[in-house]
């Protein structure tokens, strides 16, 4: 299993739709993300985007950021067939 260390926080890669470059998401992180325990990623454009999810017990969870609403996300919200990843924070 793949995994990546942003600042103080591990992750692992739980999904990779090809999208998973590490030194893009290490130049794109800022700690903004620390606290979330999912991350998306997704590419448009040749940008990368990030988006925190969350699961119920977290302090910052939403319900528009429920980690059961990652896969909606995904098709809603990024583009068709884009080149994305999914991390889960090792706790």
């Amino acid at each position: 299993m793949q995994k990546i260390k942003l600042e103080e926080n591990e992750y692992e890669v739980i999904k990779d739709e090809n999208g998973f470059e590490e030194e893009s998401i290490i130049a794109k992180y800022t700690d903004f993300f620390k606290d979330y325990d999912y991350l998306v990623g997704d590419w448009a454009y040749g940008k990368l985007r990030l988006k925190g999810f969350c699961e119920k017990e977290n302090k910052l969870y939403k319900s528009y950021n429920d980690k059961e609403k990652i896969e909606k996300y995904i098709e809603e919200k990024c583009a068709y067939g884009c080149k994305y990843f999914i991390l889960k924070k090792i706790k």
